[in-house]
């Protein structure tokens, strides 16, 4: 099927029909064209790329958004690198001070030495049995031991000085002859344990 030819030809006897029509006809009929022309270049062309543009608008709103979090995140990067390392570095000393199962016979042995190099008599040196907390455990050690004040002195010195922790908790005095006391207290010494891992739940089979 052939399309039909539009020319100036054919459109001629529809000029000749229009200039034999009113001027005020002739005025509404091209503005009528004017109008639809107008129309079609603002339908077609005017309104996609506005369209377009609003689309573009949009997507340069969020990658700013985008763009302004991820530039504060790299400012703070610094200082969470330096609050990590940290945090890393505490973790060790604390790993450090915290002895393994292993540690425990000469951590003990430490601290009777301790007492023994203070000049004191131990009279009692019993471990007790250990407590259980999160990640440690807590050693307890009965201590009763026999010497002057400034001995026992000296042996709480020396204990606190070592690498591992060692609290001295429920210290009792008494004397006993002229320079000498009894002294009775106990040691608390921590280890490191590893957490309880708690196997995950079976779940039952449907019937």
């Amino acid at each position: 099927m052939k399309k039909p030819k539009l020319s100036l030809e054919s459109l001629a006897p529809f000029f000749d029909k229009v200039e034999k029509l009113s001027k005020l006809q002739r005025i509404l009929i091209y503005g009528g064209v004017f109008l639809v022309l107008v129309g079609s270049v603002v339908y077609f062309l005017y309104l996609p790329k506005m369209t377009q543009i609003d689309s573009l608008k949009k997507e340069q709103t969020d990658l700013e958004g985008k763009l302004a979090v991820a530039r504060k995140n790299a400012r703070q990067l610094p200082g969470l690198k330096k609050k990590m390392a940290a945090a890393e570095s505490r973790y060790q000393a604390v790993m450090k001070a915290l002895p393994e199962k292993e540690e425990i016979p000469s951590l003990l042995t430490s601290v009777s030495q301790s007492g023994t190099d203070a000049g004191l008599e131990f009279l009692l040196f019993q471990p007790k049995a250990e407590v259980r907390k999160d990640f440690y455990a807590e050693i307890p050690v009965s201590i009763r031991v026999e010497g002057s004040y400034h001995n026992v002195a000296m042996f709480f010195d020396r204990v606190a000085g070592l690498s591992r922790i060692v609290n001295i908790e429920n210290i009792v005095m008494a004397p006993k002859g002229a320079d000498s006391l009894t002294t009775t207290c106990t040691a608390v010494t921590y280890k490191f344990v590893e957490p309880v891992k708690t196997a995950p739940k079976k779940k039952g089979r449907r019937k």
